[in-house]
């Protein structure tokens, strides 16, 4: 990538780490867990698995050890993606749901096979170099001795209980005096560590074969859930190629589908067809249109098509397309916003990081409960709060994304990652639900067209379409920006509408060596290198 302008041009409460290797996450302490890691001779995989196990204890509210998860990796030759997420219970034919008109959003018939301990394992069977118990260390005594809750991740935590506690599982284990930590309060979870420790001796067997597996299936049995030791058992990964797109130079790389990262290859694609497009100011009134409406377009290309590949009726290929993605940018209305259709968009709860080393391997990596904690549900004595992906079935008779048994549903969370000529230039995301495609595109706007700075790049104004085709827009773009981009039809959002704009997390490589890290401060992260 071009050397980056290396100015600030937005408020900005952080500076770029500059650093031979390093971690990036939401969350201080999994960061420095991490580097910890490569600090005792593991690579950039045993880096990021650490990380990621260790965010399970310190973020709670954003994932769990019921989490799913999906990578993408260079491994110092190639680009490798991994899909870890679970499929549903076999007993969930669609007569199950019969009589409802949208999937139930928490308890069990929103959990499917969670996924994010088979990427642990997975990563470290092919790419890791320590033994695999030794990326819990930091986990374990988290989990056994207690952390402290940031500020950021209490609100988020305190918001999440309005609509949680009336689960009897989450009111136990993450109210256990009747309310959520404050920010600076220490949250400690024994039975967590007791689980994190027997995943570690058995490799993960025990979560999908053994005794936790039991204890997973005992539970749903009690409280109506339909998963059954069948179901964990049969879970597997599959390494898949990702899917890309080439933009100004650069390539962006996403995960293909069941998941949404093919919307930010469109509308990237779909930008290259607007003449004029790369000259525009990156925050300026007809930039932001472009962008708008262009994700507006992928978004209704994947909300009527993408489903668990076995299920889906379109190549995926398809819409990256020349052809194709220039008959979309014709639709778009230079002097008006429009509607092209319904969008599915859920809220969500999402942790990413990213970790390098400094033999030349990338790892950009994300798992999420979904909706922050999940479906609610908690198995007892194990710490292990499950996610609620099953909600991202349709219940459309003719959706390729139909409900259905032992089959993945739409899924939203994405690793990005950026290369030039077919060799590695940045490992990124954007966590947040729906904001993920948008907040890849938008990152990929700013930094291979303009040459922002990496930490410049996350500090810019974001905009995030809704639902119902609404744009919200962050304050900092300025009153008249906004003002402008309203009388082009650009609705805002109802008044008390729940609305984030994310948080990037991103290792850029630099071309004398090292990387260069930026964190968002719209969340409690840090960049932790040396």
């Amino acid at each position: 990538m071009q050397t980056p302008n290396w100015s600030f041009p937005y408020p900005s409460t952080r500076t770029p780490v500059f650093c031979r290797r390093g971690v990036a996450t939401s969350q201080p302490l999994a960061a420095q867990a991490g580097l910890a890691i490569l600090r005792d001779g593991g690579n950039a995989i045993d880096a990021a698995i650490a990380a990621a196990i260790t965010l399970t204890v310190v973020e709670p509210n954003m994932n769990g050890i019921g989490s799913d998860a999906f990578a993408i990796l260079w491994d110092g030759e190639q680009l490798h993606g991994l899909n870890a997420s679970g499929r549903s219970p076999a007993a969930w034919t669609p007569e199950r749901f019969n009589g409802l008109t949208t999937m139930p959003l928490r308890g069990w018939d929103s959990v499917t096979v969670p996924g994010c301990v088979s990427a642990w394992v997975a990563l470290s069977d092919r790419f890791g170099r320590l033994p695999f118990a030794r990326l819990f260390k930091d986990a374990i005594r988290y989990a056994q001795e207690g952390f402290a809750v940031p500020a950021i991740e209490s609100a988020n935590w305190a918001k999440q209980a309005e609509e949680l506690y009336v689960y009897p599982d989450f009111a136990r284990d993450f109210m256990p005096e009747g309310r959520t930590p404050g920010a600076g309060d220490y949250f400690k979870f024994p039975a967590q560590a007791a689980t994190l420790q027997e995943i570690a001796e058995t490799k993960g067997e025990s979560f999908y074969r053994g005794a936790l597996a039991q204890k997973m299936v005992a539970h749903a049995a009690a409280g109506g859930g339909a998963l059954c030791e069948a179901d964990l058992a049969a879970h597997q990964v599959d390494w898949v190629e990702p899917m890309q797109m080439e933009f100004h130079g650069f390539t962006l790389h996403e995960i293909p589908p069941s998941g949404q990262g093919i919307s930010a290859l469109i509308a990237l694609g779909i930008l290259k067809q607007i003449p004029g497009f790369a000259s525009l100011p990156p925050d300026s009134v007809q930039s932001v249109h472009y962008q708008v409406e262009a994700m507006k377009l992928a978004f209704a290309d994947v909300h009527a098509r993408v489903a668990d590949p076995a299920y889906m009726k379109d190549d995926p290929l398809q819409f990256l397309q020349p052809e194709y993605l220039a008959s979309r940018a014709k639709l778009i209305d230079p002097h008006r916003a429009q509607t092209f259709g319904p969008v599915d968009i859920a809220r969500g709860g999402t942790v990413y990081l990213t970790a390098t080393d400094d033999e030349g391997r990338m790892v950009s990596f994300i798992q999420s409960n979904y909706m922050g904690f999940g479906s609610g549900i908690v198995v007892p004595d194990t710490g292990i709060s499950l996610q609620n992906r099953g909600c991202g079935f349709s219940l459309d008779k003719w959706h390729p994304n139909r409900v259905g048994p032992s089959k993945r549903p739409y899924h939203t969370i994405l690793p990005g990652f950026v290369s030039q000529a077919g060799r590695p230039v940045m490992s990124f995301g954007v966590m947040g639900a729906i904001m993920q495609p948008q907040g890849h595109m938008q990152m990929m706007v700013r930094m291979a067209l303009h040459h922002q700075n990496p930490q410049a790049a996350v500090d810019g104004p974001r905009w995030q379409v809704d639902a119902e085709q609404n744009t919200d827009l962050e304050s900092h773009f300025g009153s008249e920006t906004i003002a402008a981009l309203r009388a082009l039809g650009h609705t805002p959002p109802p008044a008390g509408s729940a609305f984030g704009f994310g948080g990037a997390q991103l290792l850029l490589k630099m071309p004398y060596g090292g990387y260069c890290g930026a964190s968002d401060a719209r969340k409690d992260g840090l960049v932790a290198g040396d």
